[in-house]
């Protein structure tokens, strides 16, 4: 019996998607691996591998087709010696349902989908799920390793499609953790999170009758401003601004990148301000906190979200354990993810978490910006462009090189004087900034 291929959870958010393109056609054979399409999410493109070998039956959501409910049959995977025509009738409907015009179509291949594979299950199926009568649900591949290796199919948890065991059930009952279910088919497994109620949608407003072009709006633009309007609706931001004197870090960056020619690394300020960020929060605890309904969360180390521009739009990929990372460790790892953001190849575990952020858009010549928060973040830095200004230096009016930088704290979490004591700590590293790497 063919092999039902579900919409797959892409990110811990997805509720929903666009099967952006299809990388396979009818007819194709695929392995464990392979790559099968391209899936939009609510935070970026992401590839979707196969899990099964097989060959592609019948492609149920055609590629382009918006609105895709996580856990919709999207095709189907024949098995050896199956063809196209096994496939029973009661499939054909959920076929037509690409075929549609209106947005809601894929919503029904769901509810068409629901009574063959009930969703309120919660846990991966266990052995005896697995099998339908006395033959155990198993790839041929997975049957063939079993064999080689001696392994009881009988006593795996499949991870695969409708319970199937697959090849990678295989390798973790080699490493001893057979029973456990896999990282896979938990990530595979619809969101549970709680979410926000939906606000009600407002009525679009009328077009003027001027020249124009309608850009169809992404996932990633919904998700952003879906997001940023409930942080300046639910969250009470309150902004701290100070100036902070560059020529210090300036001229240790200068000498920093001489010694690290060698290896290729060439730090940028904003390389320093994440560690700086880091520091501070470490040094006052008070501010790296998240805020819940009933708990404040303090968190032990300062993992940083930096802002990029992707092409999709904002996203933030997370330099994780920022404050004990060495400047050269932060850097590298920095322009790796900021590429791979751009180009959409970041994973889910890149760009979610992060008990802070950064954003700098002190290259555009931007003096300063008020941020807005990232909930469930609950600061958020702005730095603005560094510049040459009228300073007291020494006591005496001078000119030094000064950037802005604006604290933007939740003030349900972060009272005033702990947002101020870690503005006042940030300044105090930027303009003594052998205080961070010592």
């Amino acid at each position: 019996m063919p092999i039902e291929i579900k919409m797959p959870a892409l990110s811990p958010t997805m509720e929903e998607g666009t099967l952006a393109k299809w990388l396979v056609k009818e007819g194709d054979v695929v392995k464990s691996g392979d790559l099968m399409a391209e899936i939009e999410t609510d935070k970026a493109t992401m590839e979707f591998e196969a899990v099964d070998e097989g060959t592609i039956g019948k492609i149920m959501i055609a590629e382009g087709t918006d609105n895709v409910k996580v856990g919709t049959v999207i095709a189907t995977l024949l098995e050896e010696g199956e063809s196209a025509d096994t496939a029973p009738k009661a499939d054909a409907p959920k076929a037509d349902a690409p075929k549609a015009e209106p947005a809601p179509e894929p919503a029904k291949s769901e509810d068409t989908a629901k009574p063959a594979s009930p969703a309120p299950k919660s846990a991966a199926p266990t052995a005896s799920t697995a099998a339908s009568g006395d033959r155990i649900k198993a790839s041929p591949l997975a049957r063939r390793i079993a064999a080689e290796q001696s392994i009881d199919l009988s006593t795996l948890t499949g991870s695969g499609p409708n319970g199937r065991i697959v090849k990678a059930d295989l390798e973790g009952a080699t490493a001893g953790s057979a029973s456990a279910p896999t990282a896979q088919a938990q990530a595979s497994a619809p969101s549970t999170a709680p979410q926000a109620a939906p606000a009600a949608a407002a009525k679009p407003a009328a077009i003027p009758d001027i020249p124009h072009e309608a850009t169809k709006l992404s996932n990633v633009r919904k998700t952003i401003a879906r997001r940023l309007t409930e942080s300046k609706q639910q969250v009470p931001h309150i902004y701290l601004t100070v100036d902070v004197r560059l020529d210090a870090l300036l001229k240790l960056r200068g000498e920093l990148n001489a010694a690290l020619e060698s290896r290729g690394v060439k730090l940028s300020v904003n390389d320093l301000l994440i560690k700086a960020l880091a520091v501070s929060l470490i040094q006052v605890p008070s501010c790296n906190v998240m805020f819940t309904p009933d708990q404040l969360i303090s968190f032990q180390r300062a993992d940083i979200s930096v802002a990029v521009s992707a092409p999709s739009g904002l996203i933030t990929p997370v330099i994780t354990h920022a404050d004990t990372k060495t400047l050269s460790q932060i850097s590298t790892e920095m322009k790796d993810l900021a590429t791979r953001a751009r180009d959409q190849k970041l994973k889910p575990e890149e760009y979610t978490g992060g008990t802070a952020s950064i954003s700098n858009m002190g290259m555009f010549g931007i003096k300063n910006f008020d941020a807005v928060i990232n909930p469930p973040q609950a600061m958020i830095m702005a730095i603005g462009a560094g510049e040459k200004r009228p300073y007291i230096v020494d006591g005496e009016l001078g000119i030094a090189t000064v950037m802005s930088a604006t604290g933007s704290f939740d003030h349900r979490a972060i009272d005033g004087s702990d947002g101020a004591q870690l503005m006042q700590a940030f300044k105090a590293l930027v303009e003594n900034p052998l205080g961070m790497v010592a």
